[in-house]
């Protein structure tokens, strides 16, 4: 993949790479924003979508205030631990969040995520802006095959968020 490209794929989302450092994920869900704010940020809601098909979430703690803090952990099919974790900076509840977001296995790659919730016609489109500190932090992340993982939880994360209506 090259700087400024976009990925196709099958589902619904695109991932594009913006110069050396930043991926932006883009996806439209068929429910209204508050909705999707809710299951994004609601720990029980978390559970049910965030690992997507790739095993089971067995923590999600949100502390969703500024300067609070995050952290999932999942059960990887395989029986491996997965655990991110990050701090909230900014909070614009059901339009914006921003937020650290580390890997605990590579834990000196912390990220920065601005995700943006905007909704037309009952729709919501969810836009997230991954910025990486070096260009070798993206690259580890966009091949660490999370493209397909991240199809999957937000295919989920529609679910869910469609469910509460």
């Amino acid at each position: 993949m090259t700087n400024n490209a976009t990925a196709t794929s099958r589902h619904s989302a695109t991932v594009t790479l913006q110069g050396d450092r930043n991926i932006v994920i883009t996806r439209e869900f068929a429910a209204p924003r508050h909705l999707v704010w809710k299951a994004y940020t609601t720990p029980e809601l978390i559970k049910r979508w965030w690992c997507g098909e790739r095993g089971e979430v067995t923590l999600a703690e949100v502390d969703l205030r500024v300067g609070g803090t995050w952290r999932y952990v999942m059960i990887a099919d395989g029986g491996f631990e997965v655990g991110f974790h990050g701090e909230y900076r900014e909070i614009e509840t059901n339009e914006k969040l921003v937020m650290t977001e580390v890997f605990e296995g590579m834990p000196d790659g912390e990220a920065l995520d601005t995700v943006t919730f905007t909704e037309a016609d009952g729709r919501t489109t969810l836009t997230m802006l991954v910025e990486h500190t070096v260009p070798e932090h993206r690259d580890a992340h966009i091949g660490s095959g999370m493209e397909d993982g991240m199809q999957e939880a937000m295919d989920r994360l529609e679910q869910v968020a469609v469910s509460l209506a």
